[in-house]
């Protein structure tokens, strides 16, 4: 017992000290906030039947429509913790409770919370033991997984929704994941479109799963997306990685917006065609060409690139410039906008924080899987995106 010699001296702190530990303190509350919880809820379930029968307990009245028929007993995990043995009251005839709907054994909030949690990368089974230690109830993996079910019908009316046509400049990638099969594990394509905004505001429009980045896949999905709204009458500007399948299909759905190829694949690419000895002096020397000013000044850094390159490495040479037009595109939108969308690397960090989340996944049990994580990241990105425009396009 904690000993005192000066009562005068007694303070609320001490005395909390003295009688109790902090998590015996905290017990206490907790345990009384659930009685009161059970009480209120006791209570509006009775009065929601009473309202139900148009009559109170041994009242006769010609307003009656129906009759009690005892209680049954039910455990509710609420955002205050385990409910135990809560009693429901029932009528002989059925009807449903807005209150505490049939069956109900988890309140909506602790769903959402489990469904966010799986979303944010912890696994089925860790799920349960968080919520254990949190309010000393668990669910099973099983429970995660018909709970994460409710997600398909939010990728359903995210992937039917009208699209506002209101995007500068448009970027196109894919994605690649596991997903098990019947008799192996194989590599599932996602396609997903990002968009930028006048106002600088990011979104990822949309995805969708394929087979292959091939002109037939991506010209399904953009013509979808044309048909809910996205016409791409104040766009400016589509960036792509050099997927030749993206490109046809681009000339067929969109064919009077201007392509710009990614400069970060491309140099990629004429990396593969120098020795490593030279390749850091060399792409130094490349890159003077997307940091010049205008169109006219790139086209004469790649020349003195050129010159100085053209016999050690032709094929790096002939491979930027086959495509220097389309790498030189984006010099026609304003400075503070070019540093954005001269590559791909924006949709790229949205699939950085797709990897993260599916790294202790070691595939995707099936299709609708692969939905639902890439719709919950999404969701979470165009969240925090909302009111976070770029400075480059705001300034």
């Amino acid at each position: 017992m904690y000993q005192v010699k000066d009562l005068t001296q007694l303070t609320v702190k001490d005395l909390w000290q003295e009688v109790k530990s902090e998590e015996d303190w905290w017990g206490e509350i907790d345990q009384g906030v659930l009685r009161m919880v059970k009480l209120i809820l006791e209570s509006s379930l009775e009065a929601e039947l009473i309202e139900y029968l148009q009559a109170s307990r041994y009242v006769r009245t010609e307003a009656r429509r129906g009759y009690r028929n005892g209680y049954y007993e039910r455990d509710l995990f609420c955002q205050y913790g385990v409910i135990k043995a809560l009693r429901i009251p029932r009528a002989r005839t059925s009807y449903e409770s807005r209150i505490l709907p049939n069956y109900r054994r988890r309140q909506s909030k602790i769903n959402r919370m489990i469904r966010d949690m799986f979303l944010r990368g912890v696994s089925t089974r860790q799920v349960g033991t968080i919520l254990e230690q949190v309010w000393g109830q668990s669910v099973s993996a099983q429970t995660v997984s018909n709970v994460c079910q409710s997600l398909d019908q939010e990728v359903k009316a995210y992937q039917s929704r009208k699209i506002k046509d209101h995007y500068q400049y448009l970027l196109c990638d894919g994605i690649y994941l596991k997903v098990r099969g019947a008799l192996k594990v194989y590599r599932k394509l996602v396609l997903v479109v990002y968009g930028i905004s006048r106002e600088g505001k990011k979104e990822l429009i949309d995805f969708r799963q394929a087979s292959a980045e091939s002109e037939s896949q991506w010209e399904a999905f953009l013509r979808n997306l044309y048909s809910r709204g996205l016409e791409g009458k104040d766009c400016q500007l589509i960036v792509i990685d050099g997927c030749k399948g993206l490109r046809r299909a681009l000339e067929i759905v969109y064919s009077y917006i201007p392509v710009q190829r990614c400069w970060a694949h491309k140099l990629r690419n004429v990396a593969n065609h120098i020795r490593r000895k030279d390749q850091k002096e060399s792409l130094k020397q490349a890159r003077r060409i997307y940091l010049a000013e205008n169109r006219k000044a790139a086209v004469q850094a790649f020349r003195e690139w050129k010159s100085q390159w053209q016999d050690q490495y032709p094929k790096a040479i002939s491979c930027l410039e086959n495509d220097l037009d389309e790498l030189l595109n984006f010099l026609d939108c304003p400075v503070s906008h070019r540093v954005k969308i001269r590559t791909t690397n924006a949709i790229e960090r949205a699939f950085r924080e797709v990897r993260r989340r599916t790294r202790t996944m070691n595939c995707f049990t099936n299709s609708k899987s692969v939905d639902r994580i890439i719709y919950g990241v999404i969701s979470h990105l165009n969240k925090s995106w909302k009111d976070k425009p770029l400075p480059n396009f705001t300034q």
